[in-house]
């Protein structure tokens, strides 16, 4: 790898926005066009939310983890939470699938990133945690 990071914090839902700070910063060196950078934020938005409201279940006395790193083609980004788990990843991968009963939830964080990435993993076990892992390959320089 050309660069990384790796930082922690925690659970809370007004920690989404230092996620996307802080990715935004730790890539600004690669001049990336606009587009990949909203990308990126919007990818990091939909998994720390999910480690946040679905595996800790809004529990704000918790610690997400952020991992970045970068290449001359690629970018890496890992969320990880020791949360509850996904019992069923395909499932919740589904379009408009959520764990939450209620509506405010859109059901669309899997498929959004899934769209916005070259890879996407996610391994979970339930009681464990969940690790959320995304390739993202960047070509256009900004211009």
């Amino acid at each position: 790898m050309e660069n990384e990071m790796h930082v922690r914090f925690l659970s809370k839902l007004e920690n989404v926005q230092l996620a996307r700070t802080l990715a935004v910063g730790f890539l600004v060196d690669l001049d990336l066009n606009l587009n990949t950078v909203n990308e990126i934020k919007t990818i990091i938005s939909e998994a720390v939310t999910n480690s946040i409201v679905h595996g800790y279940l809004n529990d704000s006395d918790k610690m997400v983890e952020l991992k970045m790193a970068y290449t001359d083609e690629i970018i890496e980004i890992e969320i990880i939470d020791e949360g509850v788990g996904i019992e069923d990843i395909e499932k919740a991968k589904e379009p408009l699938y959520s764990s939450k009963e209620s509506t405010e939830r859109a059901g669309l964080g899997f498929t959004i990133m899934e769209v916005f990435t070259d890879t996407l993993e996610v391994k979970s076990a339930v009681n464990v945690g969940t690790s959320v892992y995304m390739l993202k390959k960047y070509y256009e320089k900004a211009a």
